[in-house]
């Protein structure tokens, strides 16, 4: 069975779309190639990156990605999935191709406010929400 293409995409491609990238290549079951990427990537954010970890997923590691590069490359998706929130759709980019596309809303972490804990509580309530969203579609796929 050919493997499904999926793009997450998102504006910095620093959380949103890192954590679903993430939690797709987890419980995909390898039925899933998934890349994300970023209208202007910027650097990973480091809450989001702690919160992923009290999961035992590590995305330190990972670099941000900018969906230009991945237009200029021909690359194609089965699905291209936007995690950008309502407030800031015209701001997500869109990523030419047939693919089937859908729009997930999530709060953008970087606008979180407070101390570092308080960031981290928000970032661990997006977290989990993300990864339910992502057990939801998975059920719905197969």
């Amino acid at each position: 069975m050919d493997k499904k293409k999926v793009l997450f995409i998102c504006v910095h491609n620093s959380a949103r779309s890192q954590m679903a990238e993430a939690f797709l290549r987890k419980y995909g079951n390898d039925h899933f190639e998934v890349e994300s990427a970023g209208l202007e990537p910027g650097t990973l954010n480091p809450v989001v990156v702690e919160a992923m970890k009290e999961t035992g997923i590590d995305i330190s590691q990972n670099k941000t990605k900018s969906v230009f590069d991945f237009y200029t490359q021909g690359k194609q998706y089965d699905y291209v999935i936007t995690v950008c929130d309502e407030s800031q759709s015209g701001a997500c980019p869109v990523f030419p191709g047939k693919g089937e596309r859908l729009q997930w809303s999530f709060a953008d972490p970087s606008r979180f406010e407070g101390t570092n804990e308080e960031k981290l509580k928000k970032v661990r309530l997006l977290r989990d929400n993300i990864k339910q969203k992502i057990q939801e579609w998975l059920k719905s796929e197969f």
